[in-house]
């Protein structure tokens, strides 16, 4: 059978000009709902919300942080002064981490879950998947946004899904062949561990499986195209970043289709983001090469809406122009974040920039590391611990180490001392694995 190539047409082909009409429109209703609805912002902005006010005009308010959030749940717990709904209308709750502090509580009512659901069908569809599918979502379940709530975003698009969650390699192995699974929703660093289960315990190679298409999310490193042509090569299937977002603005904003390793943001009609320079704090405006902390205003939001949500990550514009798949949505790459940079002798370095050398270096380098920080910093360089690739014998590793060390100086323009250990001595995990080690 054949599928549309847009998931909803209508809105991924709109001209910039006519997006930012539905926006205007669309921020009127939700400047005044809030005005109405948010004590948080109703003290914050000091009664801003209740004049005109325009999404041009949102640059001269404050920015809100994830520590405020933390604040009023802590002030207000469970769900914070900014929860703008009735608590009858709040259908389901999740929660973060919490890797510092309190971990933050999310709620959302039917309509905020329909059009997160919405969303993300957007971005799996851009990234390829679609009603005739059979595809294993193997996030955690448990409260976190990443199990639940993206596989409704699979369900949304009429493929039919199978919820694994994390854990368990060997048998969700024998779930994919016994099935006839063909696409796999999970992080970028699960496939290495369900390669060594496949060679050490089914004597099986990646391609063996028959997967088609893999869909990621909730690491860096998909749109280094040497990471994404290795995965390719060994596994056989199409590789996508198809669900970036956070969890308290939108589970999913940007996918990659299959014409370009950048992400498409698909999110223009229910969030209006901000560019703003790292070092001033301006607005960028968004073209080529615009390069910025990325800000987020719900447009359509009831439980917990947000206005000028700092999300740390720093983005880059790639591509302003409509892409061959046919979305006039703009382009980007995230190249750090705010809240994960460290300064090595004035330099600021982000983890991200290191993976990409790392793993651009496939024929030398697993493409596993980790970043040692000791101390707050600054650091006089960045100790790394890299694993060698599989056939390299460990006669070559001072090489290597040398080698890799280049690299990052030349790419990046900090010194750094390599370590390089055994193929597969670094743990791989079936969540989100963290490229830094505080020691």
């Amino acid at each position: 059978m054949a599928y549309p190539s847009l998931f909803h047409p209508d809105i991924e082909t709109l001209s910039p000009g006519n997006l930012a009409g539905l926006q205007n429109l669309k921020w009127e209703k939700q400047r005044q709902y809030l005005a109405e609805n948010s004590r948080f912002y109703g003290v914050k902005l000091a009664g801003a919300l209740r004049r005109e006010l325009t999404l041009d005009d949102l640059q001269d308010l404050p920015l809100t942080d994830k520590e405020e959030l933390r604040a009023s749940q802590e002030g207000n717990y469970p769900l914070g002064d900014y929860v703008a709904c009735s608590p009858d209308k709040v259908v389901r709750i999740h929660r973060t981490s919490g890797t510092t502090g309190r971990a933050l509580i999310l709620a959302n009512s039917a309509k905020d879950a329909e059009v997160i659901a919405q969303q993300g069908a957007r971005g799996m569809w851009a990234s390829g998947l679609r009603p005739s599918d059979r595809v294993v979502h193997c996030l955690n379940y448990q409260m976190w946004t990443g199990g639940l709530t993206d596989h409704l975003t699979l369900e949304a698009t009429g493929a039919t899904v199978l919820p694994y969650g994390v854990g368990g390699t060997t048998r969700l192995i024998e779930v994919i062949r016994d099935l006839g699974i063909n696409v796999i929703s999970s992080t970028p660093s699960y496939p290495a561990l369900l390669e060594k289960t496949l060679r050490e315990e089914f004597k099986l190679k990646p391609r063996d499986l028959g997967l088609r298409l893999a869909l990621f999310g909730g690491e860096a490193g998909l749109d280094n195209a040497a990471f994404r042509e290795a995965m390719e090569e060994t596994w056989g299937f199409g590789v996508r970043n198809a669900n970036f977002g956070l969890s308290e603005v939108m589970s999913t904003m940007g996918s990659q289709c299959e014409h370009t390793t950048d992400l498409h943001f698909l999110s223009g009609d229910v969030v209006f983001l901000e560019i703003l320079d790292t070092r001033s704090g301006q607005r960028l405006k968004l073209e080529d090469g615009a390069s910025g902390e990325l800000v987020c205003t719900h447009l359509e939001k009831e439980c917990q809406p947000l206005l000028r949500y700092r999300t740390r990550d720093v983005i880059t514009v790639t591509g302003a122009q409509t892409c061959s798949c046919g979305r006039r949505s703009f382009r980007f790459r995230v190249t750090g974040r705010t809240d994960d940079m460290f300064n090595v002798r004035g330099v600021n370095v982000f983890p991200s920039a290191i993976h990409k050398v790392i793993t651009s270096a496939n024929a030398i380098a697993s493409g596993h590391f980790r970043i040692l920080l000791n101390g707050p910093g600054p650091y006089d360089r960045v100790n790394i611990r890299a694993e060698a690739a599989e056939h390299v014998l460990q006669d070559d590793w001072r090489g290597i180490a040398r080698e890799l060390e280049k690299r990052i100086r030349d790419t990046i323009g900090a010194s750094a001392d390599v370590d390089i250990v055994a193929f597969e001595s670094l743990p791989r995990t079936d969540g989100k694995t963290s490229l830094v080690e505080r020691v």
